[in-house]
């Protein structure tokens, strides 16, 4: 039961949920999650770890860049079959389908480039 109530704490978060949303679309470093959903970055972190250790999100270190993705549901099977039914729940609610039509438009390289 602790796994099951692991993964729905961590969807219990309209941000943590928003986060899942993006990452089905695109790989993101924390700055540009940060950008999308006007949040600080320990704000945003906090929130990764969370969904990390729930096997909700996975993060790989490539450079000087860590770069967050959908977990795999290996860790977890509650995790991944909410992974997979979240891939069809929420495209329709405003907040989610504003947010995903912004995500071209947020990149790492401007936002570094605007906080140099």
């Amino acid at each position: 039961m602790r796994e099951f109530i692991k993964v729905m704490k961590a969807l219990s978060d309209p941000s943590r949920v928003k986060m899942v949303k993006m990452l089905q679309r695109k790989v993101m470093c924390v700055c540009e999650i940060q950008e999308a959903l006007g949040i600080a970055q320990s704000t945003a972190s906090k929130h990764l770890q969370i969904l990390e250790d729930a096997g909700l999100v996975s993060h790989r270190k490539e450079g000087l860049w860590v770069n967050y993705t959908l977990g795999d549901g290996s860790q977890n099977r509650y995790a991944a079959s909410l992974l997979g039914n979240l891939r069809h729940w929420l495209d329709e609610d405003p907040g989610v389908k504003d947010m995903v039509g912004r995500l071209p438009q947020i990149r790492r390289e401007d936002i570094c480039a605007r906080n140099r």
